[in-house]
């Protein structure tokens, strides 16, 4: 976690006065529109973002109040807690809507926990969201189905991003696959019809 305290180079007891002051000379001294180098400007353009999140938080007093909770916070140490933390903060970036840190978050919360199945499921779903990573999106669910293969929810998920990419056989084989432990899966038997096609849903084709 980034101490925004250390970024605007204020104390944990800096007043708001204090807060605005030290921004606004970091401003004047790091915005990118000083620098002409465009390596300096890139490096300059990286630390005003991380400087702006800085006073943002800091400037308003529930947002300070959250953050300086957060700091208190006990770190999580062993593998699994660090995990689930990460976990559940990938959950607020989804809430937030910022899905590439969503998906930060549980590439390190699958690494830190690689048989938790949720883990690798909620990952292909934000992976989903993330233009270009369609195929480690379906890679991501079909890891979550070697761990928990009788779970229906996820087989449906895998058929939908398959049949989002146009991959029809294999959608078709994930909505049967859910049906078989789901009958009465609406979703499921939708992705299958749509997914065969001419050929009619599963219960209509010609053996």
């Amino acid at each position: 976690m980034a101490d925004y305290y250390e970024i605007l180079g204020v104390s944990r007891g800096a007043t708001a006065a204090e807060i605005r002051k030290a921004y606004a000379q970091l401003a004047r001294e790091r915005h990118p529109d000083r620098f002409s180098d465009p390596a300096e400007k890139a490096k300059a353009h990286d630390f005003f973002r991380d400087a702006t999140a800085a006073f943002n938080a800091l400037s308003n007093p529930r947002n300070r109040q959250q953050y300086d909770a957060e700091l208190e916070r006990p770190r999580p140490t062993s593998p699994v807690e660090i995990a689930q933390d990460a976990y559940q903060r990938a959950l607020q970036a989804f809430e937030a809507r910022d899905n590439e840190q969503a998906v930060e978050l549980l590439r390190g919360a699958t690494h830190h926990a690689p048989n938790e199945h949720r883990y690798h499921a909620v990952l292909a779903v934000a992976l989903s969201r993330q233009p270009g990573s369609a195929r480690d999106a379906i890679q991501s669910m079909e890891r979550a189905i070697q761990l928990a293969p009788g779970h229906a929810p996820y087989h449906v998920d895998l058929a939908a991003l398959l049949l989002a990419q146009g991959l029809r056989l294999r959608a078709r084989k994930a909505a049967e696959a859910a049906l078989e432990l789901a009958p009465g899966d609406a979703r499921a038997h939708r992705i299958a019809a749509d997914a065969a096609g001419d050929e009619g849903p599963p219960s209509r084709r010609k053996p």
